[in-house]
């Protein structure tokens, strides 16, 4: 994560391209995660990020029950498992949070889950995968995969992915590997994902030094997950780089305006849709990457928001032929 000073005249082309109260947003995040960090030892990053998260921290809707425990794999793999008291479930969403590989865990975004299962009626599990540098690509796709792959043993209900950045990334991968699994996602919702596209593409030219994530950051957290002579085009790195997007599930791709991530998401779309599958992606406008932490205090956050949670509900329901654009959401489809 990464930002303009807080100076309103070194905010660039941003200055009246983002609402006050994003600014207001952005400002609070850098007062607690400032760029310079990212020079700083790991532990320090995380220690930071991790008090940032919890000051962020929205608490969970009612009727909302959390409880954590192991999937057994190579190594315990710890979860979180959250349900709406009293009710049974449709779907249950399997959620992997986002922090570059590096950051974040059960508590990072434990309080965007719980809204999740709240806003759907779904059971979800959050994943809390090894992180990098200690443990480099494969690692964290490993562990994702084991918990998708307990989801699917030990719940008849229909599933759904969901990741949110560097979460994205891996539920991308997930859902391409386990495509002709007889339990295999119903849908996935990836949100502002990294999907390991060649930076080629529009928003990295245009948003290449975006508030809260440049191209800079991006090209660190590539380095630092990275195992020696790490190949780029393995998908289970870099979902862009397969070369068979067919029957994959039902997919929602929602990224942000502002952000360099965003092409990535339409390609990804595109790529799907090319293949034969369901596919839509929608670019919330003025909005920056991590928004979904901007949710309590800025309306277009929160609005976006809600269209995901929506998303995550009519996947789970088998409902994705409802998915159209909505109104006042400039949606770019196919």
């Amino acid at each position: 994560m990464a930002g303009p000073p807080t100076d309103p005249a070194s905010r660039g082309k941003y200055a009246d391209r983002l609402d006050p109260e994003l600014w207001d947003y952005i400002d609070e995040v850098n007062s607690w995660y400032p760029p310079e960090i990212v020079a700083a030892p790991i532990a320090e990053q995380r220690a930071i990020y991790d008090r940032m998260c919890a000051a962020f921290h929205q608490g969970h809707p009612d009727g909302v029950t959390a409880s954590d425990g192991l999937v057994a794999a190579a190594h315990a793999i710890p979860v979180r498992r959250y349900r709406m008291a009293g009710k049974a479930a449709a779907a249950v969403v399997v959620y992997y949070h986002g922090g570059g590989f590096v950051l974040g865990g059960l508590d990072s975004h434990d309080d965007i889950c719980a809204e999740i299962c709240a806003g759907t009626g779904f059971e979800v599990v959050s994943a809390d995968y090894r992180l990098a540098p200690e443990h480099l690509h494969p690692a964290s796709f490993e562990d994702v995969l084991a918990v998708f792959e307990w989801v699917a043993t030990t719940s008849a209900l229909p599933i759904v992915l969901c990741g949110e950045s560097a979460g994205g990334n891996l539920a991308a991968a997930v859902a391409q590997a386990t495509r002709r699994h007889e339990r295999h996602a119903v849908g996935q919702v990836l949100i502002y994902p990294g999907l390991g596209s060649d930076e080629t593409g529009r928003s990295y030219v245009e948003h290449a030094e975006a508030p809260l994530l440049s191209v800079s950051d991006i090209e660190f957290y590539r380095r630092v997950r990275s195992a020696p002579g790490q190949a780029l085009d393995d998908p289970t790195f870099s979902p862009l780089r397969d070369r068979d997007f067919s029957r994959l599930p039902p997919t929602i791709i929602v990224t942000a305006e502002c952000d360099p991530l965003s092409s990535d998401g339409e390609v990804y779309r595109d790529r799907i849709l090319a293949a034969g599958g369901q596919a839509w992606w929608r670019e919330e406008k003025r909005l920056v990457h991590s928004f979904l932490r901007a949710r309590p205090t800025v309306p277009r956050a929160a609005e976006a928001f809600a269209r995901i949670v929506g998303d995550i509900a009519r996947l789970g329901a088998g409902d994705e032929a409802l998915i159209s654009p909505l109104v006042g959401v400039e949606e770019r489809s196919a």
